[in-house]
């Protein structure tokens, strides 16, 4: 069976460490280092790391397996175009880059602890169109429960 391939976001590598999020979190990593998953992530969840504690950095260097994929013009432009849209604020540009990277490397689910600008089914619907209207396929996001609830 074919592994699937989740793209993390930074707030599900820092969610090791928060109480409300910690237990989905872990099993989500033990899920990595089990192979159930290929773990991805990209040169924004590296930079968005630069400032975390240093736990939360080391956890990203635990992982077996870890793909990591990098942003381009096209990306850059989908995320503009999420933006253009108002399907995020651009103040939240790496949140849109987070969604653009995920969609054009074809990852399988973006995985995300943030309800506000990207775990949000109305938001998800406007990534989506754009998505679609750009001959990019649809992109499936999560939050970690939903895709550990299965195993």
């Amino acid at each position: 069976m074919k592994r699937l391939r989740i793209y993390l976001d930074t707030s599900t590598i820092g969610g090791c460490f928060d109480p409300e999020f910690s237990k989905p979190s872990k099993i989500l990593f033990e899920m990595f280092d089990n192979h159930i998953y290929i773990p991805v992530i990209s040169e924004i969840v590296v930079k968005e790391l630069e400032n975390a504690p240093k736990k939360v950095r080391d956890k990203i260097n635990s992982l077996v397996d870890l793909e990591f994929v990098q942003s381009n013009n096209q990306i850059i432009e989908l995320a503009t175009l999420y933006i253009k849209s108002k399907a995020i604020h651009e103040k939240y540009f790496d949140d849109a880059l987070h969604i653009a990277i995920a969609t054009f490397y074809n990852i399988d689910i973006l995985v995300s602890w943030n309800f506000k600008h990207i775990v949000n089914i109305n938001k998800i619907h406007q990534f989506n169109s754009i998505n679609i209207l750009n001959n990019f396929s649809i992109l499936e996001i999560r939050s970690p429960m939903e895709v550990i609830s299965n195993e």
